[in-house]
């Protein structure tokens, strides 16, 4: 009888027990995030187990059971805050992006142009390809005239009627005039293309003097 009633109160002892180490067994998620901590707006000190209501505006430390910080949270933004910062975020982006491509360019540019010299050459070479270009739109011009002035002999048989002149003749002498004024056009335009050539490699000379110099020792620079 004595040895029943021992076990039972055992038994109660230990249900007691494990009933009393079940809150502190079920808090222990609560805390597993870490200690908030922060200073409100009215310079008061607060740690909680949670992020702090008061403090949404400002950053908040996370520590660890030890007082360790283990990060940190910054505050809480409206959706405006949260659109300018991505905004911010993007722009920046861009701008690194940009100088990597400009940084490219010039590396590029570099090993293209070594020097002045070489510069010059490209510049020179570009120039005659379009001189070239205009050259044969020059002599077709010259052709296109000859052509004419042996049409306008042709019309002059017909120079007291004009409107006698045959179909073919006339039509002949509307595609020389038609010819010639593309030819003069065409030209006009790669003569303005040189001029676009000649602002191109202008503008990198420019940049290439400043590269160049870069790549000189600072005692040669100073001299």
């Amino acid at each position: 009888m004595k040895q029943a009633l021992h076990a039972k109160l055992s038994l109660y002892v230990i249900a007691t027990v494990w009933a009393g180490a079940m809150p502190a067994q079920a808090q222990a998620p609560a805390n597993s995030g870490g200690i908030y901590a922060c200073t409100d707006a009215n310079g008061r000190r607060i740690t909680a187990d949670r992020p702090i209501a008061s403090c949404v505006d400002r950053e908040q430390r996370v520590l660890g059971t030890t007082g360790v910080e283990l990060r940190r949270v910054g505050p809480t933004l409206t959706d405006q805050e949260r659109s300018a910062q991505e905004a911010k975020r993007r722009q920046d982006q861009a701008e690194q992006q940009r100088l990597r491509e400009e940084r490219s360019r010039d590396r590029a540019m570099l090993a293209r142009f070594p020097n002045q010299g070489v510069h010059d050459a490209a510049r020179a070479e570009a120039i005659a390809q379009v001189n070239d270009v205009i050259g044969v739109a020059q002599q077709r011009q010259v052709d296109l005239k000859e052509r004419r002035r042996k049409l306008n002999t042709e019309l002059e048989f017909y120079q007291n009627d004009p409107k006698k002149a045959p179909a073919n003749l006339r039509r002949q002498l509307d595609d020389n005039t038609e010819s010639q004024a593309e030819q003069q056009r065409f030209i006009k335009q790669q003569e303005e293309e040189k001029q676009r050539i000649n602002q191109r490699f202008d503008a990198e000379l420019q940049q290439l003097r400043k590269l160049w110099a870069d790549l000189q020792p600072a005692a040669t620079r100073s001299h």
